[in-house]
């Protein structure tokens, strides 16, 4: 045990603390229908599961331009379907995470999301040769929401730091380069999940000050609308459960907007010619708004083609809603037959010597003496008093039960701790500090001390 509190008392009379941070695996595979290619991943598949599943969660999903079928994203990889239901097409395998989907305008391409390079960026698919090409640099970014701009020329895209900052619009030729922030916004105001609608001139978004804060005070999103003619930004909103992840039908008659009313999301639809709101959906799943909302506030969704449905997801399934009130909601079945790869197990042995006596690796709640020549510890659930520097540590007291946090009177006679078992529950007890006499409960009521 010596060696372990020399470590100890030299930490805490240390003042900084290094830290490491993690490693970021590559994924540089090929996807498409062929067989992914690992050669150049620093970690490697070792098992797989099988999955077959007809539900899932947190799926976001493109309607085709032809209205004749969806792609979606599923546990990391892409996947087409009809738009009726049924079987899926896998379009994407291996280890990258593949999300958030969304096709061109003529749908000969999808742009989405993946970490295949070693960092998340914008890729797009080709349909017809199942090519895939990177179309943003570097690895260090935090990318999600991409969208198409009506010509098919750019995408744009949500763009932050990897170890902080907010989300930020930028935009992306379709045929490669750097890149240019699309519009200026405050620096602590956080844009995502930019959608067209009916006209050109108007990319409507999500936005909100700051990236996310703890114990969140609504409301904390409000849905955008950006002129790309006079570079104004209007809010368009004002819900006290946020406004988010705004769907405009190509019409330019309607949008869709995921908002929280009391304790559930939901989805509201206002007509865009009066201004006229109601309920389109609700309630559906959870929104992501007090979290960073990393693939979004809420998954993706899109209207049909001829504007009279949004196909979006919740409880799991693909869901058919109308615009029509008096229509009916539709579930749209899928099926989901794949083969996830993994990385290998995370499985470390240590080994435990059977010997009567060993280094304890752990010491808890170490306080010194008011004098500072005794230091009291636990360790193994068990309290300790020893000299400073070098003493040999001696155990307390008998009990058979977790003792901790303890602390010196403040003419070091006495120590006070708390303790916990199963039986008793927990309570504060104090005992001589050179271990003589029998210790004494301060507590009547059994809880929770410290």
């Amino acid at each position: 045990m010596k060696t372990a509190l020399h470590f100890l008392i030299s930490f805490l009379m240390a003042s900084t603390i290094a830290l490491n941070g993690p490693l970021h695996a590559q994924n540089n595979n090929n996807n498409g229908n062929k067989e992914p290619s690992h050669k150049d991943l620093p970690l490697d598949p070792d098992r797989s599961v099988h999955i077959q599943s007809n539900e899932g969660t947190w799926i976001s999903l493109d309607v085709h331009p032809s209205g004749e079928k969806i792609v979606l994203e599923y546990m990391g990889n892409l996947f087409e379907m009809p738009i009726k239901g049924g079987e899926t097409t896998q379009l994407t395998h291996g280890m990258a995470y593949d999300a958030q989907p969304v096709y061109n305008p003529d749908g000969s391409k999808i742009a989405f999301i993946s970490d295949r390079s070693g960092g998340e960026n914008v890729w797009i698919m080709d349909l017809e040769t199942m090519e895939t090409e990177q179309r943003t640099n570097g690895n260090n970014f935090r990318m999600q929401s991409p969208v198409f701009t009506p010509d098919g020329n750019y995408i744009i895209a949500a763009r932050a730091g990897l170890r902080g900052g907010v989300h930020k619009l930028w935009m992306y030729h379709v045929d490669g380069g750097s890149g240019t922030e699309f519009m200026d916004t405050a620096n602590n105001i956080k844009t995502i999940e930019p959608a067209f609608g009916g006209d050109d001139r108007y990319l409507w978004f999500s936005q909100r000050s700051g990236d996310w804060q703890y114990n969140a005070i609504f409301p904390q999103y409000q849905i955008a609308r950006f002129d790309r003619e006079t570079g104004e930004i209007h809010t368009q909103t004002a819900r006290l459960g946020s406004a988010f992840r705004p769907t405009l039908s190509s019409d330019g008659k309607w949008l869709v907007y995921g908002t929280r009313h009391e304790q559930e999301t939901g989805l509201r639809i206002r007509d865009l010619e009066t201004g006229n709101e109601r309920w389109l959906a609700y309630p559906i799943q959870r929104d992501d708004q007090e979290s960073r909302a990393t693939r979004d506030v809420l998954p993706t969704m899109s209207f049909t083609p001829d504007n009279s449905a949004v196909i979006t997801t919740f409880g799991g399934r693909i869901w058919r809603i109308p615009v029509d009130p008096h229509d009916e909601t539709i579930e749209i079945p899928f099926e989901i037959d794949t083969k996830i790869e993994l990385g290998p197990r995370l499985e470390f042995k240590y080994p435990v010597e059977d010997e009567p006596e060993f280094i304890a690796r752990q010491i808890r709640d170490a306080v010194p003496s008011p004098e500072g020549t005794q230091l009291a510890f636990t360790v193994l659930n068990d309290l300790y008093v020893m000299n400073l520097p070098e003493g040999e540590p001696q155990k307390l007291t008998g009990f058979e039960r977790v003792e901790a946090f303890p602390a010196w009177s403040p003419d070091g006679q006495w120590i006070a701790f708390a303790t916990w078992n199963q039986e008793e529950g927990g309570h504060i007890y104090r005992m001589r500090s050179d271990g003589g006499g029998n210790e004494q409960r301060l507590t009547e009521e059994p809880g929770i001390y410290q």
